[in-house]
């Protein structure tokens, strides 16, 4: 996909791409390096040096990013003495190793701008400066170490350190968040940067669907060029997907669609491409004047302001309206100007108004979701299925590794979501615990905690997003002899953020306890001191079982809504090239691959939270947070799962599930993502332009010219509105056309009996063939 989704940006007037570099997945091992396939950094840089743009290399290598760990390999964390991003002695040469090889292979290709090539920064640390209080005088060290050592690989471009107020000279600090008009760097003979304009939110399991505007990204855009802004980055432009074990947080989900401006798949998200877009040909077609133009603000009072930018060759203005209700009247140079709340304007020689971040003139894509055209699903999907072997070992409470403590899931390197945790011990009625009234607690850290007792299944627990420990509660019956006890933890991705984060504990920190309860009397045995037998993963993920296995699979019976199941099938991929998506509505919890590739962890059954949602539009007017404007109320977290065209091949393709919680496969089936609706909007005077990317129009729904009211999917005529049939006007136009164009003006659509000062627009609705 990277060809295509660079050549995107570049279309949607980006000038540079950013990229972290994942330290634990380039060094999964130490000093066992992976840079093949996606992991290709040297392949990527060229790809988009070769569309001509330019490159941000943000080494890091802590990367944050909702990734797991942070990006920091795991190994790390078992070194002996070490302490993560601090003033340690272990941790910096390690740090200084990964960091010198990226350098160093850079260098060898010349891909640094000194040296012809298309990286023109590169950054040292991420956000140190949220957690260095943490650190104390060893975090202010830790930074000055960091600033030298990057400083002394002579890389011939800039250093930057993203929200790190205190970054020593030459590194230049950056602002991070939704707005950053009003960041100032700590040296005045600093650009002033901005290097992640977060264009959504991420999204956790149990969370709803965070969505931020396409007007108030261009409003905080706009602001921060007004302001003497330099460079900003949005994060993300493209989201893209957590395939495989790669999504942290812990709770992080599969899709990592962040609402960006080319969505998950690859499609653009309209209108925020397109309105974006606009505003980044406005501002290239001032950068001279924005750079050496001489500046002056006026203050209109009641939070409306103006900048502008005047050369002897001309002058530009920005006029801002920071209200979030009230709309503006001005006037400047003997001109009235309105300014619609919570919006810029931009206006060419001070006079003409060319961009308005609040007036959207760009279509809105409504997506849609379509059947397998290859082959009839779910029907077609003949399903075979095996048990994931609790082994012999589990089985017998023993394992080939023991200890006489409970330990960190981390001791095992992150190389399997799962550990078991297993102890025997002897129980006799004389034993002051035993009694009719028994019940098993579990201290855990780990995201999910399945319990055995005795060979049988007890139950599951699992955490919630931002909660870190939890307790397993459960009544048991024992034996009177030997029993055993035996839980299998299961992260869903590891911490990725906060001061020590390192320092969380995962899996089973315990204590793990018998209580016994003898009328008013409580008897605590503490199981957590005995021996336990640890052993990482699963049978299935050991033996392969989603990679071409074809012995032992089963084909009558299928089983439904049990535990620890394993599923396959094969299917046609979907005609076509439209991106492909993967329904698993029906399941519980577990991975799935296509054809030996895992595109990640899934959880249908995780419903998200009932409330937060809103019935109405959301209004871009007013500071953004990831509260604001969110959707999914009471539905699956996450049902879809983004299947990339090359995973697939011409024929027959394999699906492989692992399925922990219990669940039904019968109604997965595999759909494509086109474009179902299409809705134009352009303001008087501009160019309304619709399209079906690649499809013909099939139809309009609607069409109107005057105060419309409503969004995309629910218009309805204003209180005046154009004397032409509109819509008649539209369908001459479009139907039957791949992309039309037409203007809003009275020329086309005849006069209207609109008030004077009424913000007249033209609305389409149309459907996609």
């Amino acid at each position: 996909m990277w060809p295509d989704l660079i050549r995107k940006a570049k279309e949607g007037g980006v000038d540079a791409i950013e990229t972290y570099v994942f330290w634990n997945a380039h060094e999964p091992l130490p000093r066992k390096y992976d840079f093949s396939g996606n992991l290709d950094l040297i392949r990527f840089i060229k790809t988009i040096q070769s569309e001509g743009l330019y490159a941000v290399l943000r080494i890091g290598p802590y990367v944050c990013a909702e990734w797991n760990y942070g990006g920091l390999p795991v190994w790390l964390h078992n070194m002996p003495g070490i302490e993560l991003r601090t003033a340690n002695t272990v941790f910096m040469n390690e740090m200084q190793n990964f960091t010198t090889k990226i350098v160093n292979m850079v260098k060898e290709e010349n891909l640094f701008a000194a040296q012809g090539g298309p990286i023109i920064l590169a950054q040292i640390e991420n956000e140190y400066g949220n957690v260095i209080s943490s650190y104390g005088a060893a975090g202010k060290a830790y930074i000055d170490w960091c600033a030298n050592m990057a400083n002394s690989l002579d890389i011939g471009v800039p250093w930057i350190m993203c929200q790190q107020p205190d970054a020593p000279q030459p590194m230049i600090n950056t602002c991070n968040g939704w707005y950053c008009d009003n960041f100032t760097p700590n040296n005045p003979n600093s650009p002033k940067m901005w290097t992640e304009n977060w264009t959504g939110w991420f999204k956790n399991w149990g969370g709803l669907d965070p969505k931020r505007t396409a007007e108030d990204v261009a409003f905080a855009v706009a602001r921060f060029f007004q302001s003497g802004g330099t460079f900003q980055n949005y994060y993300m432009y493209h989201g893209g997907t957590n395939f495989g074990r790669t999504a942290g947080g812990p709770y992080i989900t599969t899709s990592y669609d962040y609402d960006a401006p080319l969505d998950e798949y690859g499609n653009l998200n309209q209108p925020k491409y397109g309105h974006l877009k606009e505003l980044h040909d406005v501002l290239h077609s001032m950068e001279n004047i924005l750079t050496h133009g001489n500046i002056t603000n006026i203050n209109f009072g009641n939070s409306v302001s103006g900048t502008i930018y005047a050369t002897t060759n001309g002058q530009s203005c920005f006029f801002v309206n920071a209200n979030t209700t009230t709309d503006a009247d001005i006037v400047y140079e003997g001109n009235h100007y309105n300014i619609p709340a919570w919006s810029v304007s931009i206006l060419r020689n001070c006079k003409q108004e060319i961009y308005n971040t609040a007036k959207v003139n760009t279509e809105s894509w409504v997506m849609k979701k379509q059947c397998n055209e290859a082959e009839s699903e779910p029907e077609a999907l003949k399903w075979v299925w095996r048990p994931e072997l609790i082994d012999d070992l589990a089985l017998r409470g023993t394992g080939r590794v023991s200890a006489k403590k409970l330990i960190d899931q981390k001791v095992a390197n992150d190389v399997s979501d799962y550990l078991w945790y297993m102890t025997n011990f002897y129980l006799t009625k004389n034993d002051p615990v035993w009694s009719d009234d028994m019940s098993l607690i579990v201290n855990a850290t780990g995201q999910v905690l399945h319990v055995y007792v005795n060979g049988e299944y007890l139950s599951d627990q699992s955490a919630t997003y931002g909660v870190f420990n939890y307790v397993f509660e459960k009544k048991i019956k024992l034996n009177p002899g030997p029993n055993k006890i035996i839980l299998l933890s299961a992260t869903i991705g590891l911490q990725n953020y906060g001061p020590k984060f390192d320092l969380i504990q995962t899996g089973v920190p315990g204590p793990v306890q018998i209580i016994g309860k003898k009328g008013d009397e409580t008897i605590i045995k503490d199981l957590s001191t005995k021996k336990w037998y640890y052993k990482v993963g699963l049978d299935g993920f050991d033996n392969k079982f989603f990679s071409g296995n074809t012995s032992e699979w089963r084909v009558d019976d299928l089983p439904i809504s049990q535990k620890m199941i394993w599923y396959k099938t094969t299917f046609k991929a979907p005609l076509g090239n439209e991106p492909v998506s993967l329904d698993l509505e029906g399941l519980g919890k577990g991975v799935a691959w296509v054809n030996g590739n895992n595109i990640g962890r899934y959880w249908p059954s995780y419903i998200a939270q009932e409330t937060g949602c809103s019935n109405e539009a959301c209004d871009y007017r007013g500071p953004y947070n990831n509260t604001k404007c969110v959707t999914n109320c009471g539905k699956p977290t996450q049902k879809w799962y983004h299947v990339p065209r090359s995973f697939l091949v011409n024929g027959e393709n394999e699906l492989v599930l692992f399925e922990e919680y219990g669940g039904n496969p019968m109604s997965v089936n595999f759909q494509t993502v086109r474009v179902g609706r299409t809705c134009g909007n352009a303001y008087e005077n501009k160019t309304m332009e619709i399209s079906c990317q690649n499809r013909s129009i099939s139809s309009i729904r609607f069409a109107s010219f005057g105060d419309v009211k409503g969004s995309c999917g629910s218009f309805r005529k204003g209180s005046c509105q154009a004397k032409n049939d509109v819509i008649s006007v539209i369908q001459k136009e479009c139907v039957g056309k791949e992309v039309c164009s037409i203007e809003a003006n009275e020329g086309v659509f005849g006069l209207t009996n609109c008030d004077h000062g009424v913000r007249k627009r033209l609305v389409v609705e149309a459907v996609c063939a």
